[in-house]
């Protein structure tokens, strides 16, 4: 049986799969608002969502930095065709392209690599904007709320998210008779209507599995 972490408003469960003798039930990121994730793995955690739904994907990032999605590095999870990718000139205008992203309900996830930690008024606007492309998508007949996630720099941190998750790599052990691929540690920090938890996760294939409740 699946662990979801899209929940059951969401087109397709996330591929996590708890091992015998309990994982904590429960997790699920709803569609129709908008979530954080922090931590030095949450570009990751980004697309691992990615790759458990359909459809194209809106992924905005800082035009003034470098460092860009590697197509490569997506294609161990999804597919990179899916990606549509937009780059800012300035802050505001992450969360601007976003906020019209999901009030249009045309894309099923909206991905915002941020520099800082937006306020709490952009995140409630956002979370209106959310709400508002669900029943856009609704009456376009779609049936896909759209999802909206911040990535976060740093520790994170920003007031009204739905939810609010970390994600770090955690060392991936083998031996001669098994290879492990890479391993996380994920942490729900905060949620409505859940309390914190976290689980050591791996991937397997394009999907992931989990491992047991984390320490």
């Amino acid at each position: 049986m699946s662990l979801p972490i899209l929940n059951s408003t969401g087109p397709r469960p996330w591929g996590v799969q708890p091992m015998p003798g309990g994982a904590a039930a429960g997790i699920g990121i709803a569609r129709g608002r908008v979530h954080e994730f922090c931590g030095p793995a949450r570009v990751a955690l980004a697309v691992q969502v990615m790759a458990e739904g359909a459809g194209p994907v809106l992924w905005i990032c800082p035009g003034w930095q470098a460092e860009r999605l590697y197509p490569d590095g997506v294609a161990r999870f999804a597919d990179p065709g899916r990606l549509i990718c937009a780059r800012a000139r300035r802050p505001e205008d992450i969360l601007w392209a976003m906020e019209e992203a999901l009030r249009s309900g045309a894309v099923p996830l909206v991905v915002a690599e941020l520099s800082a930690v937006p306020g709490l008024t952009p995140v409630r606007r956002l979370n209106l904007a959310a709400e508002a492309g669900a029943e856009a998508a609704h009456h376009a007949g779609r049936g896909v709320a759209p999802l909206g996630l911040l990535l976060t720099p740093g520790e994170g941190g920003a007031a009204g998210v739905e939810s609010r998750w970390r994600m770090r790599p955690l060392p991936s052990g083998s031996t001669l008779l098994e290879e492990r691929g890479p391993v996380w540690h994920l942490a729900r920090e905060r949620g409505r209507g859940a309390v914190p938890a976290a689980w050591r996760l791996r991937r397997e294939g394009r999907g992931a599995v989990l491992d047991g409740v984390a320490e």
